[in-house]
């Protein structure tokens, strides 16, 4: 049991998000559904960097301002997030009050270091990676190894950080802390590139508009690197008054603190960050996670080099729950992989489809027809399955320590053969038939079922909305809490199995490649079959009936309006509502509204809400809820 603070890179608004932003957050994901089952507390933090050059043009070609490209994006992002299940607990944006508020305070703390100076700086700049090259690190013609788009020479004023003054002791802090970069191939490339010698680091532009002013330096605009990286404090509360999460998952020695990013940008975690924190005299990271790349055409998957996927398509024909799954078994965690659509089809074929769903579908149909639609009625104490089991679940709990997600996935395969080798040997359909339902055939179905319940609860953290599924086919409708139950034995005795449906409906590839429809992802459960909650805790909930009394566009932000209302005897509240595209401001004041009393303050873009609206959503436009009848401010909802 531990605290786990959990971080994607925050991602580039110039463009939608692509599969490697994807794969990152997924991965992440996973970690996080992982950690909380087995009784971790866990902060899980995503996020968008929309600050620098790199934005300013993008939003400069699309003919908009650089927040109004920013705010589209981003939108697209919460989309994309809830449709992959990812179970975020907060999403910062660099251009939030509350990180810029966070960026100050560890500027003074690295001025007051003595490691601020300001000189001239020249170089090859690349705008898509926001940094300077060296002559020996660019590849011919001046182009950039990492997005091959040549590079800009460029000369001007800055405000300079002297990393060199930190080259020992990040030697130092490396040779201490060999769990600092995993996998360990990454690891040395950041030893051997600092061993190689570290210039100082310009940390502002005189050329940028775009970004938070640096404190002190009329003119100049925080580096985007400065800016971005300190984006995982600042999103805990650094540099506020409100800095409880930072002292419980950033500042305890026993914190882990765990930074998941693609390779391309492991120098600037696994360098220039530590280094920034060691100045500010905070703690570190204690691991960066550094993947590969996904590749097609065995380059790089990239908005800069314009081979983008979006594998919108195969989510909307089969759900984002089988590309989970491909990402995360396709991919060894630290190289690269080749991304395709007949692969994909290949693996959801062969895992999902065959040895997943065929092996569940066969279990719970012969075990309904056979017990008159219940699980057996009799568990099996001594099997050979027994033992396979303890041993996956090893190996899949030793694998998940590593972030080899394809090993741990290979684990829970090998439970699945095993189970479907010992059907396939004691044949329990000719005993049925033969004999009827027996003790023996009770069983060796039951047998078969705990083998799958188990596979499908060990899935939870890579398959978050089919793994229930699984489990209430299975005759569990509530999945577990907790990793307590991913033991041998829990698989319960005659309760009722629902009708199955097609877990993963097998996908016709020669159609699909073609352009032909396919068959669409198998329905999400009803609402009615997701987690339930007493009325003891709904009842946690204050409702209540407010009047607005003021209103107006906020000042940071198009699609929010700042509300003022009123509870009676509980007073005024400020709050903060994403309805400024449906309702005019002068339109509510005077209209009495739902509101929940009891939320905790949150800022959004600078305005402090202390509560939420309540409105329905009718494709994705809010619609207020408004009592029938005037009643009284603060009047309780029940």
């Amino acid at each position: 049991m531990g605290n786990y603070y959990l971080t994607t890179p925050i991602y580039y608004v110039n463009d939608l998000p692509h599969i490697g932003h994807i794969y990152t957050t997924v991965v992440t994901d996973t970690v996080a559904r992982y950690l909380r089952l087995g009784g971790n507390q866990v902060r899980f933090l995503t996020g968008t960097d929309e600050h620098g050059q790199k934005i300013e043009r993008a939003a400069a070609e699309k003919g908009v301002t650089p927040l109004a490209l920013a705010d589209r994006v981003v939108s697209r992002y919460h989309e994309l997030w809830d449709e992959y299940g990812i179970s975020h607990d907060d999403f910062i944006r660099t251009t939030e009050e509350r990180h810029r508020a966070g960026v100050e305070r560890i500027i003074t703390r690295l001025e007051a270091a003595g490691d601020l100076y300001q000189d001239r700086h020249e170089g090859w700049y690349c705008a898509a990676c926001e940094t300077y090259y060296t002559e020996k690190e660019l590849q011919p013609g001046h182009h950039c190894p990492v997005h091959e788009t040549e590079a800009e020479w460029r000369s001007e004023e800055n405000v300079y950080f002297r990393l060199s003054r930190y080259q020992q002791p990040l030697l130092d802090w490396y040779a201490a802390h060999p769990e600092f970069v995993r996998p360990l191939s990454r690891f040395n490339e950041v030893r051997s590139f600092v061993e190689g010698g570290l210039n100082d680091l310009s940390v502002s532009r005189a050329s940028l508009s775009w970004g938070i002013p640096f404190p002190g330096h009329d003119g100049q605009t925080v580096y985007v690197w400065l800016d971005a990286l300190s984006n995982y404090i600042t999103a805990l509360g650094f540099g506020s008054e409100r800095d409880e999460l930072y002292r419980v998952f950033w500042e305890p020695q026993g914190a882990q603190r765990i930074h998941l990013i693609g390779k391309d940008i492991l120098r600037f975690h696994a360098v220039f960050w530590p280094a920034f924190l060691m100045s500010a005299g905070l703690p570190l990271p204690t691991t960066v996670w550094a993947h590969g790349w996904w590749l097609r055409d065995n380059r790089k998957i990239s908005k800069s080099v314009g081979n983008l996927v979006r594998p919108d398509a195969l989510v909307a024909s089969f759900g984002a729950d089988p590309l989970r799954y491909f990402l995360l078994r396709e991919m060894v965690f630290g190289q690269d992989a080749q991304f395709s659509d007949e692969s994909f089809i290949d693996r959801y074929n062969s895992d999902l489809a065959n040895d997943l769903g065929n092996t569940v579908s066969r279990l719970v149909n012969l075990s309904r027809s056979s017990f008159d639609g219940h699980s057996p009625p009799e568990a099996c104490g001594s099997n050979p399955l027994i033992s396979v089991a303890e041993e996956a679940l090893g190996r899949y709990h030793e694998a998940m320590r590593e972030l080899a997600f394809h090993r741990a996935l290979a684990s829970l395969w090998e439970l699945l053969a095993a189970a479907n080798q010992y059907l396939v040997a004691r044949e329990p359909w000719k005993l049925v038939k033969s004999a009827g339902a027996t003790a023996a055939v009770s069983r060796i179905l039951w047998n078969g079922l705990e083998a799958s319940r188990l596979v499908a609860t060990a899935l939870l953290p890579f398959l978050p909305r089919t793994a229930p599924r699984i489990l209430a086919a299975l005759g569990l409708l509530e999945p577990p809490a907790s990793f307590e139950t991913l033991t041998w034995g829990g698989m319960p005795l005659g309760v009722e199995l629902p009708e199955p449906s097609a877990l993963f409906p097998r996908i016709d590839k020669e159609k699909y490649l073609s352009g032909e429809a396919v068959q669409p992802p198998p329905p999400a459960p009803p609402a009615e079959e997701k987690k339930m909650i007493s009325i003891d805790k709904f009842f946690e909930t204050q409702l209540r009936v407010a009047t607005v009394t003021a209103a107006e566009k906020h000042p940071n932000a198009d699609r929010l309006l700042k509300l003022t209302v009123s509870l009676g005897e509980g007073g005024s509240r400020t709050l903060v509502a994403g309805i400024a595209q449906q309702y005019e401001p002068e339109a509510l004041v005077g209209k009495q509204v739902i509101v929940v009393a009891n939320l905790e303050p949150a800022t959004l873009r600078g305005v402090v809400s202390e509560g939420m609206v309540l409105a329905a959503s009718v494709d994705g436009k809010p619609v207020l809820l408004h009592p029938e009848r005037p009643v009284p401010d603060g009047t309780p909802v029940k």
